[in-house]
């Protein structure tokens, strides 16, 4: 039986975080292909060239599939193309669109491709690796790298012990397929073990926000485990003399709009909004709220509320345009 309380569709959080950890990402997933690659250059996310080659291409388990483009340490070639593609369910085709996606970037490109696929499924026994097709002498074949995150089940030392940020996302994920099978307490538990290590591991406050974000998508709570676990968070941060609680707060106030959205409740919404900024404000300014950013929230649309909310999210100071 399926967990109401499990998230099926990752594609935001594993989207965001490799755009953030990408780096991180091959060093501890494909890391001989990292050593390879010369990060001093950057690299560039075409994911937009990615999608108009690529539309046409059906697929109801992809959770995300990301184009890079990067620079080699050897010279042989000025930069070339990484194409990921990040797996959530056992798909017949899969090695068929994986062939499709690789010769169409050749074709459009004319640069190296190097294929990746990271299977996050709970099939222990899905591994598909290359794609070949043969008709009266001709034969074409496709190999790609892939890893199982099943596999990192065996390595939960290595896991938690790493210094890589990606580690923790491989858990978070890993966790989220085991309490499917274990239950909501498991859930919880495993969501405080994870978050409590993220302080733990001496990461700047920028990453623990990032990986925060992940672990609190793929290991969603009800509302009173949500709301003991937030507990759980603020007594570690009191701990640790630290005070990231605010910006953790926000996020999950983020994504119960986001929720909202999703269901149609603009009402409630836009009540939830003013209400959160209101408070929010308030705290900002002790001493009284200048009257201009008052009149500004009175007489807020709904969707004025909604940019204004996402942006204070993300900064640590109210504005009000001139």
């Amino acid at each position: 039986m399926k967990n109401k309380f499990s998230r099926t569709n990752y594609d935001t959080p594993w989207k965001n975080i490799l755009d953030k950890y990408f780096c991180h990402f091959m060093e501890y997933c494909y890391p001989q292909a990292a050593l390879e690659i010369d990060w001093s250059k950057g690299y560039e996310s075409l994911d937009k060239e990615l999608t108009k080659i690529t539309h046409d291409v059906k697929s109801k388990n992809r959770v995300v599939d990301k184009l890079m483009k990067v620079y080699r340490k050897n010279g042989e070639e000025s930069w070339v193309l990484i194409h990921c593609e990040i797996q959530g369910k056992k798909e017949p085709d899969f090695a068929e669109r994986m062939f499709i996606y690789r010769y169409r970037l050749f074709d459009k490109y004319r640069k190296p491709v190097a294929s990746f696929a990271v299977l996050t499924d709970d099939n222990k026994d899905w591994r598909p690796d290359c794609y070949e097709e043969s008709l009266w002498g001709s034969y074409t074949k496709m190999q790609f790298a892939v890893i199982k995150l099943l596999d990192y089940r065996e390595r939960q030392f290595q896991l938690t012990h790493s210094a890589n940020p990606f580690s923790t996302v491989i858990e978070a994920h890993l966790a989220a397929i085991e309490s499917r099978r274990e239950g909501i307490e498991s859930r919880l538990q495993r969501k405080i073990s994870l978050t409590r290590r993220l302080y733990e591991k001496g990461w700047k406050k920028e990453d623990i926000i990032h990986l925060y974000r992940f672990v609190d998508w793929v290991l969603v709570l009800p509302k009173k485990l949500a709301l003991e676990y937030h507990q759980v968070v603020r007594e570690i941060e009191g701990e640790k003399q630290v005070e990231y609680i605010t910006t953790a707060e926000r996020i999950g106030i983020e994504q119960g709009i986001e929720q909202g959205v999703q269901q149609g409740v603009k009402q409630g919404i836009q009540q939830t909004n003013y209400a959160v900024l209101k408070k929010i404000i308030e705290k900002k300014y002790p001493h009284g709220v200048p009257d201009k950013i008052n009149s500004r929230l009175d007489n807020a649309a709904s969707e004025e509320l909604k940019v204004w909310l996402e942006e204070m999210i993300d900064t640590q100071f109210v504005t009000v345009d001139p």
